[in-house]
């Protein structure tokens, strides 16, 4: 986040403080995984632990 060195505490940040920043950017969608988005029923599966197939 802050390109210092990484601390072995808080591997593979450097501080608390950035390894929250990142946590709250795949909270907030700053990160995103390349792809469709997931269908309802393909996440209800999921969730249930079942398969709609």
């Amino acid at each position: 986040m802050c390109r210092k060195p990484r601390s072995q505490e808080h591997s593979p940040f450097c501080s608390t403080r950035c390894r929250d920043r990142d946590l709250s950017r795949w909270f907030g969608d700053g990160y995103s995984v390349a792809g469709r988005a997931a269908l309802p029923e393909e996440i209800a599966a999921e969730v249930t632990g079942g398969s709609e197939d």
